[in-house]
């Protein structure tokens, strides 16, 4: 049973991903695009805690921590460029 979950939940974090590149690529301004991106992010850490679930090990999870982590600071990142112009001070 619960590997049928795991499998309906990866569908619909796919077609969910397919919904982020389509903003992504055709996004009216930067700011949407940001958004994409980081709702990107976010969809990809829930495919891989998913799939640690499924596969019933740590490495999945780990690699979730490590694109949350990643995903956040170029969010900050981009978000600081858009402010201010610049990234580093």
């Amino acid at each position: 049973m619960l590997a049928q979950a795991c499998l309906v939940a990866l569908m619909l974090l796919a077609l969910g991903v397919l919904c982020c590149v389509y903003r992504f690529l055709r996004g009216p301004s930067l700011p949407d695009r940001v958004l994409a991106l980081d709702t990107l992010s976010v969809l990809v850490l829930a495919q891989f805690i998913v799939l640690g679930v499924y596969y019933d090990t740590r490495l999945y999870f780990e690699a979730g921590l490590l694109i949350a982590l990643l995903g956040f600071l170029s969010t900050v990142a981009v978000a600081k460029f858009l402010l201010r112009g610049g990234v580093l001070e």
